[in-house]
């Protein structure tokens, strides 16, 4: 059922979900099925997270950046629907355009592969081996080794091979040169696999998909419902409060940010000291900007790839990426065929870049204001040189920051990455300090993405179930 904001809620359930990112969504079905009473609530006014969209004139512009790795579709096939899997397509043209290299791929292990060694004049022999000790990394590997000891080791003083085999990585995950390698080395591997995916239809056919096999599956979904904090009686999670009312359940799944979770949702009195401390010592990861352009109707652009990863930096570095003046950006351009359904479809652009939110937090309105106004004209600079003449075509652009994350999502500083590898260990461990309660969403670098943050409301779904199982 889909409630109204204002409608009472008068149930038990067995979970309530606090989130409806595809963590939380991909989690609330699963249990849903195994015939769990649940309860979804989400703050915004429709489920997605991240995984998102929004309409500007006749423009419908995805948030997200397109693109994740094949095991989508088993995820989709498995916790979803068939009708949802059959939804994901191939990105094949994916560009790198900087100082140092000129190149397309279509992200197969063995595009890569031709490149390096042909490209990059790198040896068959270092290929193979570099590509064998990441595909077969998993988290429990060494942690020591950061991603640019890594690539040093297999490649060293080659800055060039670097950047080509890194940088797609830092805007999957956020994950830079310092964090370990293992953060790099799994979710490049699954990538690497068979190339980047995405879902035809775009990000509202989607949602719109996977809030009907919600439905279907009798979750109870509730928008536009900020929960004020989770109930916690004796050590034991009790449900939460919620526009002023109590909502009972026998457990709690947060699928918001972690440290907001334990901070502003539990409060830090409610766990052990020693695990606080641990929490305090928990990074958030980085958070990004982007600019939404859309084309005007009746005006096209040649197609010049799907994914493109521009830069004018001679050499790649994360305080560079970081910086509120870089020049390196994606452009994810959307041409008509991706939402073959509508008839008017058009041409949308979307620009990203990292960020840190600290550069942003402290601007007065004038200077937020003229800062994204900057950051518009430094994209269309870069565009420009990609697509000449492009400016002229455009008839809507605005720009969102880490501010306009936080807004929207609630995350810590506008974290779109969640947080650095060690949150983890405090995501899955939880339910040790308050039974009961869950947590799914972007932690450790690794559960990021569309296939990480669905595959870990997969993996947590379990652990509820299995909760749940035991109180009988």
């Amino acid at each position: 059922m889909l409630f109204n904001k204002n409608d009472k809620i008068t149930q038990k359930y067995d979970v309530v979900i606090i989130g409806g990112g595809l963590g939380g969504m991909t989690a609330a079905n699963k249990l849903a099925k195994n015939g769990r009473k649940v309860l979804l609530l989400e703050s915004h006014d429709k489920l997605g997270g991240f995984a998102t969209w929004f309409h500007r004139r006749k423009h419908i512009f995805d948030v997200s950046l397109h693109g994740f790795p094949v095991g989508m579709i088993k995820t989709c096939r498995k916790y979803w629907s068939k009708a949802i899997a059959d939804k994901i397509i191939q990105l094949k043209r994916v560009r790198f355009i900087n100082p140092l290299y000129n190149i397309e791929t279509d992200f197969t292990v063995e595009d890569f592969t031709s490149k390096l060694i042909n490209d990059f004049k790198v040896s068959k022999e270092q290929v193979d081996n570099f590509f064998n000790l990441i595909m077969n990394m998993n988290y429990y590997d060494n942690k020591e080794m950061t991603n640019g000891e890594l690539l040093e080791s297999f490649f060293p003083g080659r800055k060039d091979v670097h950047r080509f085999l890194i940088e797609p990585i830092v805007y999957a995950n956020g994950s830079t040169l310092e964090d370990p390698a293992i953060t790099y080395g799994i979710v490049f591997s699954n990538f690497m696999s068979k190339g980047v995916y995405t879902f035809q239809g775009g990000t509202d056919l989607v949602i719109e998909m996977m809030q009907e096999e919600l439905l279907k599956n009798n979750v109870d979904i509730r928008l536009k419902s900020k929960v004020d904090r989770i109930v916690v009686n004796n050590n034991v999670c009790q449900g939460v409060m919620v526009d002023g009312e109590v909502v009972a359940s026998k457990s709690v799944l947060s699928n918001g940010n972690l440290i907001g979770t334990i901070f502003n949702l539990v409060g830090e009195e409610k766990f052990k000291p020693a695990f606080i401390e641990k929490v305090k010592k928990v990074r958030l990861n980085t958070s990004s900007c982007q600019v939404y352009m859309g084309i005007r109707a009746g005006e096209t652009i040649e197609d010049i790839g799907d994914l493109i990863f521009y830069s004018e930096a001679k050499e790649f570095k994360t305080d560079e990426l970081l910086s509120m003046n870089t020049t390196s950006r994606t452009f994810s351009l959307y041409y008509p065929r991706l939402r073959p359904q509508l008839a008017d479809a058009g041409y949308t652009i979307v620009a990203s870049t990292n960020a840190r939110f600290e550069d942003w937090m402290n601007l007065s309105k004038e200077e937020y204001k003229a800062k994204k106004q900057e950051l518009i004209e430094a994209t269309l600079v870069s565009l420009e040189k990609v697509i000449p003449g492009v400016t002229k075509k455009i008839d809507y652009i605005e720009a969102a920051t880490p501010l306009t994350i936080k807004r929207y999502t609630h995350h810590e500083k506008g974290a779109s990455f969640g947080t650095k590898h060690e949150g983890l260990e405090i995501s899955m461990g939880l339910d040790k300090e308050i039974q009961g309660l869950f947590h799914t969403g972007s932690v450790g670098i690794i559960m990021s993405g569309w296939l990480g943050a669905a595959n870990y409301g997969v993996i947590q779904s379990y652990e509820v179930d299995n909760y749940l199982e035991k109180l009988g």
